[in-house]
Formats: structure tokens, sequence, C-alpha cells
């Protein structure tokens, strides 16, 4: 018998189990509905829209260089290169045989290719071919069915139409490396790079990157399944970097280049009323153009292993005995701390003795300059003045004195290639040496040898103070920059000037100075100017012997330097020139300084102006 009450209660029981798993599931169902489209609708059409709009960045055109007076030093050209996608070719090695019946390949870019793949990321373009002729392009082009993954592309790459004349200063642009990515991300910068192959490498190019490089734009682009273009929907355009103008003055560059002649050197010119660089060469120099599409690497290490050393900035990386160059500086010292006054006079038979020591210190001029006073020991270089004057002052005065001058660290100057020097001291041959200072060394650093070294910008540098009685300007290139179409000027940076006990000293040794030129290179002159010459031993010639420069190798002789400013009565440069084992420094450096300041100073363009 069935017990139809139990059944019947046992069917509600299971109907109304089945309705509520049904309900649930349709409440999941409808739940998942209204999420997917009413509260993730903007996520999932934003993805779809990735699935169809793809978003392609566009790199901004850098900025130009311009020197003082508008020329310009640093240009954008159009270029062509052939890239490579390796995903999309089936046999790599087989296709760049093919290739090269058509557009030919040098045994170093087929090897560079081969290097290059080996880290290479196989969906990014990989350049294999730069600087395509027209005939090279319309050659490519009308085979391009014959190369699935290879293709043109046309862009903007930098050019340096005066070749080395600016290299150590404006640097040049180069790939993007491991080491320069690593860096933009760190800072954050990464993003601004995504369609830029290039980036500032060294000197002006390098140090005002931010200004260079511009911000980049995209193009928004509607794809199909395949990838292919149908339409473009938006364009955001790059802004391009900015201008920018420097202190330089080409015509003293072209001069200064123009009379290095090719010989190991250097040569800086500033504005000593603001500190502006009007020239700077160092020599040799090198193209800097073939590292902007990637050079060679023989032709890398034939730079790399010349022993004339033309990759580096003699300017700012030299590092030289300043020789007599700095005896101004140094007898300015002696009137500080009243050591000597205008009047005083030391005898010089050609020999100095330190008291209690057999040794003799030896002046340049074999009889001796007899009576000497500070205006003679300057004009004359009298070595034997400055060995009685350090000796009473004492490097550690000496040391003090000169750091305001900017001896033994860096100017600050908008390039990151430059070199402290050294300015010894007690302290400075303990941490370098573990060694005491010896009384010895003090004559020695007193005529600018010894352990004083100094690079040709931290010599004109300190001539710069001179000439100014004081007022100091941290040397600088940038003039102005470009904002648009607004020319903005940058600020000078003046720093706290050297305030002397009294300020008569100042003029004692600038008229010292002056008699200097006067005697000399500048007799014949049409405007006063002032100088101080200095002939740099490169190494020790022993007690007994005597410095022949026609028996000893050529680079072990001596350097040749001055300082010079002009005019006398309101400078308006001051130089500094370095002649690497060119001997006598007011026979060689001379001509030299006298050739730039009639170049600069006798320009129509001043004959108007105070």
């Amino acid at each position: 018998m069935h017990d139809h009450a139990a059944e019947a209660a046992l069917f509600k029981r299971r109907a109304l189990f089945t309705f509520f798993c049904v309900f649930a599931l349709l409440s999941v169902l409808f739940y998942n509905l209204y999420n997917l489209q009413v509260v993730l609708y903007k996520d999932y059409e934003t993805r779809s829209n990735d699935n169809r709009i793809r978003v392609v960045p566009t790199a901004p055109s850098r900025g130009l260089i311009y020197d003082r007076h508008g020329v310009l030093l640093a240009e954008n050209q159009p270029y062509y290169s052939l890239e490579l996608i390796p995903e999309k070719v089936s046999d790599i090695n087989a296709t760049l045989d093919e290739l090269n019946k058509l557009i030919e390949l040098t045994p170093d870019e087929r090897e560079n290719i081969t290097e290059t793949l080996k880290f290479h990321r196989r969906f990014k373009p990989l350049t294999i071919k730069n600087k395509l002729t027209e005939d090279q392009v319309a050659t490519f082009s009308v085979n391009q069915y014959k190369f699935p993954g290879l293709y043109v592309e046309a862009g903007l790459k930098r050019h340096y139409p005066f070749n080395g004349l600016m290299t150590h200063v404006l640097g040049y642009v180069g790939k993007i490396n491991t080491r320069d990515k690593a860096q933009l991300e760190k800072s954050q910068q990464w993003k601004n790079y995504a369609a830029t192959k290039d980036i500032g490498k060294q000197g002006i190019e390098k140090y005002y990157e931010g200004l260079l490089h511009g911000i980049p734009g995209h193009l928004e682009e509607e794809v199909n399944n395949r990838g292919r273009v149908i339409r473009t929907l938006k364009v955001t355009p790059p802004l391009p970097g900015q201008d920018i103008y420097l202190t330089l003055d080409l015509k003293l560059q072209q001069k200064a280049m123009e009379l290095l002649a090719g010989r190991r050197g250097s040569v800086v010119a500033l504005d000593p009323r603001d500190g502006g660089v009007l020239a700077m060469v160092s020599s040799p120099t090198y193209d800097p153009n073939p590292f902007v599409h990637g050079i060679s690497g023989k032709a890398y290490a034939d730079l790399l292993n010349d022993k004339s050393r033309p990759l580096i900035n003699r300017s700012t990386q030299g590092q030289y005995s300043p020789a007599s160059t700095i005896k101004p500086h140094v007898a300015l010292l002696g009137l500080e701390e009243k050591i000597i006054n205008e009047h005083t006079r030391v005898w010089d038979p050609g020999y100095w003795q330190m008291p209690g020591v057999e040794r003799k210190w030896r002046d340049w001029k074999k009889w001796g300059h007899g009576w000497v006073d500070v205006y003679h020991a300057i004009v004359d270089s009298c070595d034997i003045y400055f060995y009685d004057l350090v000796y009473k002052v004492g490097i550690d005065k000496m040391a003090t004195f000169m750091e305001p001058f900017g001896f033994g660290k860096s100017t600050g100057i908008d390039i990151f290639e430059e070199s402290d020097g050294v300015m010894p001291s007690r302290d400075w041959k303990r941490m370098r040496y573990n060694q005491p200072w010896y009384n010895g060394d003090t004559i020695s650093v007193g005529i600018g040898q010894g352990y004083w070294t100094t690079t040709p910008l931290q010599l004109a540098n300190a001539a710069a103070i001179m000439a100014n009685k004081g007022k100091r300007f941290t040397p600088h290139l940038l003039k102005s920059f470009k904002n648009n179409t607004v020319k903005i000027d940058t600020p000078i940076d003046e720093q706290p000037p050297i305030e002397l006990k009294n300020s008569r000293n100042w003029d004692i040794i600038n008229e010292a100075m002056r008699q200097t030129a006067d005697k000399s290179r500048f007799t014949d002159a049409t405007y006063t100017a002032a100088m101080k010459t200095g002939t740099a031993q490169v190494f020790s010639v022993a007690k007994d012997q005597k410095y022949n420069a026609d028996t000893i190798a050529e680079h072990l002789r001596d350097n040749a330097l001055i300082i010079a400013y002009a005019p006398y009565e309101n400078p308006r440069i001051v130089l500094a020139v370095v002649l690497e084992n060119a001997g006598w420094g007011g026979a060689n450096a001379g001509p030299l300084a006298r050739a730039l300041l009639d170049e600069y100073i006798l320009r129509d363009e001043w004959a108007v102006k105070p």
C-alpha cells in the first residue's frame, strides 16, 4: 500500500529544494551578468579597445644647439635605416645573404648583427643597416616582398656639421644601452623614451638631456585581428626638445683649433664678466658623427689605442703642473701674509738654499737675476724669489689661500667630464702616500711643480678671478634656451668674492702681469693685455744634468703654458693655453695667446663698444 500523504510531502520537499537550487543558480547567473555588463563595463570595454586599438608612441625631435651668435652646432638630419624583426624571419642568415645581393653588408655589420641577436628580444626591431642612400631605399622597396620581417624606417638623426671642432664640448648622442635604460628606470623617465633610440652620452648632449629630448607623442590606431591598421583614431603630436644657445664663440673656437694645428694641448677662453666659456678646445679631437649611427668596433678600438688620447677632454680632464702661471697667485699670498710688500727685494745669485740644507735649488737663469722685487719676480719669472717666499709662508697657508681660486676641486661647469686636479697639502699627502710633508715639497709646489696639478679650465678660472680682483663666477656653457618661441637667459652663478686684507694687492699683481705682457708678446698690440707664461717639467732632471729637448723623447719634453687677459682696463676675455711637450711657454704658447686675443678683441663688432 502506498502512503500518498508521505509521498506528497516528500515531493513537496524535493520540489522546494530544487526550486531553491535553481533560484540560487539563476541569482548567481544574473549577478555575474550584472557584474560583467554594468559594474565591470568600463574595464572590459578598455580591454576590448586594447585588442582593437593600438597605441604607437612617436619620438620627439631633439632640440638644436647653437653658439652665442645663433650658428647651428648640432642639427637633426633625415635618415633611413633597415630594420629586422627576428621572430618574423625564419632563416636570418639566409635572408642576410640574399639581402647582401641588393644592399652590401660589410663584415663588421654582419658580425655586429650576429652578436646583437644573442641578447636581442625577438619581437623587437633590430637595425641591420644605417644611413641608407635614396638608391638603396628604392632598391629595397621594389624587392621588399622577398624579405618578410624587414622594413625601412625613416626618422631624424643627430648631425654635427663641424665634425670634431666641438666634440669635447657638445659630446654626442648614441644608442640607449642597458646602463642608460637602468638609469632612466631609476629616475622614472623610461616612459619618455618609448619611441626614442638615442640619448646624450657626453658633454652638453648628456648634461642637458632633459631640455633637449622633448616629450613623446602617440598615435591611436584601429587594427583588425591580424594587426593591420584600419584607420587612425587620434594623433597626439610629440613636443620637441628645447633649442639651447651656448656661450661659445664659433669663430674663436675655430681660430683656436687652427692654431693648435694638430698638436696635443688645450685652449680655454672665458668671459670674466659672467663666467661664460667663449672657447674650449682639446686637441687632438675626433668626429662624433660615427657614434650617432653606431661606430664600428675597429674604429672605436683605434681611438682607444691612440697614444695621443683624443677621447680625453684635455680642457677639463687633462691634469698639468701649472708651473710659473701660478706665480701671480703665490705673490698675492705673500702680500696678504705680509711676508713681502711692493718694495721687498730678494737677492738672486742663480740658486737658493734652505737654511741648514746643502742642496741648492736652481733658478732657470743660471747666473741669476740679481736684486728682484715682486714686479720683476713676475715679469722675469724669478724662481729664487718664490722659493724664498713659499718657504716663509708654508704649505698650510698656501693650500688654504689657493682653495677659493678653484684649485684642487672641480669648477662646476655644466658638463660631467671634469677632473678635480690636485692642490697638495699635508693631509692630502698623508692620505695619498701615507708620508709626511717635507719643506722640499713646499719649494717645488711654490713654483707650480711637484704635486700640484690643474686643468686648463681651472687655470683660466683662477686667472679670471685675478683679472676680476676677487669677483668669482661659476664657468658655464649654457647661455639661454628657447621655450616655445621665447628665449630665456639662464641665471649667472656668482659666488662670494675673495676679499683681501688689502685690496691694493690686486692692483700690484695685475700691474706686474701687465708689465709681463708689455715686455714680451704684446709690446706692439693696439690694446693693453696682462699675462704670465709657464714651462712645466714633465720629468725631473738629475742634479748634474742639463735639460736638452733635442736629446730626450718628445713625450718627456716640457709643457708650455700661458694665462692672459685683455683689455687690461676692463677684461672681456681670459685665456689659458696648454701645449703638451712644446717646450718654452713664452716662445710656444705665447704666440697662440696673442693670436686669439687679437681675433677676439680686434673684431669689427667690438669697435663700437666701450
